[in-house]
């Protein structure tokens, strides 16, 4: 679809190609994060640029551990944390740390494709399960799942590409399946959590942390979406205190943070990242442009399932296969990504993290390719 763009951009001009496919934000980073790069970039203390622990910088991850026993109602420490080269990094160096050859990894459908990728790069096997219809997490799918060879379970709240929020009883009642589990076989379910949309969410629903509810928890974050800094590739593990062996599994993500070429997280955006905690984007300009396009999609009549957080829908194709609705949008020069990507044919993804003029513009499109299908 990326490509698509660019040769339908470069036919009809940027101006009349509407292009939803990509979740690249266009909303700037706020002045308080602008402010404190321009400091990091000033300061000519000697050896800041120089390499570091693996694990990152010591004082960043102080503070971090500071921000987030606030958040998850215990005592973590910077020993309890990895900085890594975004949420893709620290998904990459868990993975690597955790799995042997054929080791399950759980993953709830619809779910971010680059999943499949990141589990098989190191000898597991994805093992996707459905979602109930509102894209809630489905318990049985997940009971029926579980077996000997199930060493991790990926959930992603809020999602990619629904923008759905798991609630608190949700992630309660998953973490006590997971104890089951776990007790039953006598090994532990590791649960990793990316979220990096954690701060993106709408009429005041709020995201709970693992850390709060399961001891063999894995957290993982970026800065990619909240502050509006994907090209920065900044983020972190966060492991829980009371994890498995948690010690070894600490050495291996910082093994592993080397062995896969990462080193370390970039120094500069590091000593950035300190400085702001707590900063996020104006979620109001994700929120107004979600209910605009809610509103306008609806009206149309597509079957949505309304997010919660992140900037995606996730609608139903009017016609059984998704992709052959997502050509007669492209011919109506309105580009999306195909559901089966994520594991939910019959579905399509829309990211509205884009200009106003750019949504405003693909509705026409909408209407056009709906209205054809009926």
């Amino acid at each position: 679809m990326f490509e698509e763009g660019i040769r339908l951009k470069q036919e009809y001009g940027e101006e009349n190609v509407f292009d939803l496919s990509l979740g690249n934000p266009v909303i700037e980073p706020p002045e308080k994060v602008q402010n404190a790069l321009v400091e990091a970039a000033k300061d000519t203390s000697p050896g800041l640029h120089r390499y570091m622990p693996n694990a990152g910088l010591q004082d960043v991850r102080e503070a971090i551990a500071e921000t987030l026993s606030v958040e998850c109602k215990m005592v973590l420490s910077a020993n309890n944390l990895v900085m890594v080269c975004g949420a893709a990094g620290g998904l990459n160096i868990t993975l690597k740390t955790l799995l042997d050859n054929e080791d399950e990894v759980i993953i709830f459908a619809p779910y971010f494709v680059e999943y499949l990728f990141y589990i098989d790069n190191h000898g597991g096997k994805a093992v996707p399960i459905k979602t109930n219809k509102d894209f809630s997490l489905d318990f049985d799918s997940l009971k029926n799942a579980l077996n000997e060879k199930t060493k991790a379970v990926i959930i992603n709240s809020p999602n990619n590409p629904t923008g759905v929020v798991y609630s608190r009883e949700e992630l309660k009642q998953l973490a006590e399946i997971l104890k089951w589990h776990s007790n039953e076989s006598g090994k532990p379910v590791y649960l990793i959590s990316d979220d990096p949309y954690k701060n993106i969410t709408f009429d005041q629903v709020k995201t709970a942390n693992i850390l709060e509810f399961y001891d063999n928890s894995i957290y993982i974050t970026s800065h990619s979406k909240d502050i509006a800094l994907p090209g920065e590739r900044i983020g972190f593990v966060a492991v829980h205190p009371q994890c498995n062996d948690v010690g070894r599994l600490i050495a291996g993500l910082i093994f592993s943070n080397r062995v896969l070429g990462f080193v370390n997280a970039p120094a500069l955006i590091q000593r950035v990242i300190k400085k702001v905690q707590g900063v996020t984007v104006e979620v109001e300009q994700y929120q107004k442009k979600r209910d605009f396009l809610y509103g306008e999609l609806t009206r149309i009549g597509y079957d949505i399932v309304k997010p919660q957080g992140a900037f995606y829908f996730f609608p139903k194709s009017p016609i059984i296969d998704e992709v052959e609705f997502v050509k007669k949008l492209a011919k109506e020069k309105v580009l999306v990504v195909p559901g089966r990507g994520f594991g939910c044919p019959g579905y399509f993804r829309i990211s509205y993290c884009l200009p106003d003029s750019v949504l405003e513009g693909s509705i026409d499109g909408f209407e056009s390719a709906f209205k054809a299908c009926r």
